[in-house]
């Protein structure tokens, strides 16, 4: 395998700038720099030197072959931050026969050397992309390596009723206990309500990590833009007496408690002859509809039908016309604080049913798994032993086992450079 390098900190101008090695010719490129290192895992000064050019003095570390992140030969060159002096060390790299690597190739590698599974992987990814608490947090579970952890469990209690279920047809003519084929169905029976488990978790998992669209409607001039500029503290959209302003959505993504929301800003609901507003306002009603959360702008004296049980409804322009029930300026603030702990407070609710289960392709593979283990006492033992082998082989398929090849480019790809 080629031995790759590439700077793990990002472009530009900064404080350190790292440069990571990882391959067979790790140890001996990075000496060929900075001289003989003896100890793994200690930092060390040393000067960087290209021949007789001093490139920089750097901060080096040193990993062995099964003691790193990759499993390989790992070393670190931690550098001045001048984009000049890592252009420059990347030009001796490459002299010296490593390549520059791809976007995710070091966690690639570390899936390949088995250091960590596939899920663990997609949760790394998730972490490097993380935007809130809650995100990190999830995330933080992926990498722990828990959903694999929770396969292995899943995958044993079927390899325990497959060797009973193995023994009854190899041992066919001598005395089995009756007691065996109830527990190979009550081993299954408890595969698959904890699959169901972690499937009945897995759409607010995928949104906490998506992230919630919460989005303001309500008839022209309601102040949805001047609501939406008050919640991001800055403008973002045209405000104007102009009724049927906004013709296209607008969004301001930002965390609210730990929590990834993003508001949408749409067109004034109205029939409208313009067929531009009237192509505005048709998105407007079909962003809406596929909103997590909608809150609904309306007049002291209109009426409101809401779209969803969770709906927001609150009088708007409280400056102007003081509201009877739930009321707020857009302009002055008066009761947008109280408005986000009423969204923070519905989304939160969401947010608690999240489990272990976060990428399509995990909850596919669990279906897979449940849907072999639809079995019952009158299949024959060796359809049964059959359904076992491919639940299983759907549990090893979501930790990357087995049959991972179809998915590493399309995860990997979604890592930067260096990781």
């Amino acid at each position: 395998m080629d031995t790759i390098f590439a700077e793990a900190t990002p472009p530009g101008r900064g404080g350190v700038s790292v440069v990571r090695l990882s391959g067979p010719q790790a140890r001996a490129a990075l000496e060929s720099l900075v001289g003989p290192v003896a100890a793994p895992r200690a930092a060390v000064l040393r000067a960087v030197r290209d021949g007789e050019e001093l490139i920089d003095r750097a901060l080096v570390l040193w990993f062995e072959e099964g003691r790193s992140f990759t499993g390989e030969q790992v070393a670190e060159l931690h550098l001045h931050g001048a984009p000049v002096i890592a252009n420059r060390l990347s030009q001796a790299l490459l002299a010296r026969g490593l390549r520059r690597a791809e976007a995710g190739e070091f966690t690639r590698r570390a899936f390949l050397n088995g250091r960590m599974d596939l899920a663990e992987a997609e949760g790394l990814a998730d972490l490097l992309s993380a935007e809130t608490e809650a995100q990190r947090k999830l995330a933080m579970r992926a990498t722990e390596g828990e959903l694999g952890q929770k396969a292995d469990l899943l995958r044993a209690a079927l390899v325990r009723a497959g060797a009973l279920i193995e023994a009854s047809i190899d041992f066919a003519d001598e005395e089995v206990p009756e007691e065996v084929p109830e527990e190979v169905f009550a081993l299954i029976k408890t595969v698959c309500t904890e699959i169901g488990a972690l499937l009945a978790t897995y759409p607010a998992t995928e949104r906490l990590r998506q992230g919630y669209e919460v989005a303001i409607i309500g008839p022209p001039n309601a102040g949805k833009s001047t609501l939406l500029n008050r919640i991001g503290q800055r403008e973002i959209a045209l405000v104007s007496d102009i009724a049927g302003t906004t013709r296209d959505i607008l969004e301001l993504r930002t965390d609210l408690r730990g929590l990834p929301v993003t508001f949408l800003d749409t067109a004034g609901l109205r029939e409208s002859e313009d067929p531009v507003e009237a192509m505005g306002v048709a998105r407007a009603m079909k962003r809406a509809q596929a909103a997590d959360l909608r809150i609904h702008l309306s007049s002291a004296d209109g009426a409101t039908e809401v779209l969803g049980a969770d709906d927001i409804v609150v009088q708007s322009k409280a400056d102007l016309t003081p509201g009877t029930g739930r009321s707020i300026s857009g302009l002055t603030g008066e009761g947008v604080a109280e408005l986000l702990d009423l969204v923070y407070d519905r989304l939160r609710v969401r947010a608690a049913d999240s489990g272990l289960v976060g990428h399509k392709r995990q909850a596919e593979a669990l279906e897979r798994a449940l849907a072999a283990l639809q079995v019952d006492g009158t299949m024959p033992p060796e359809f049964l032993a059959e359904a076992l082998r491919q639940a299983a082989q759907a549990l090893a398929m979501m930790v990357g086992r087995v049959g991972a090849e179809d998915y590493l480019d399309e995860i990997f790809s979604s890592f930067c450079i260096g990781k």
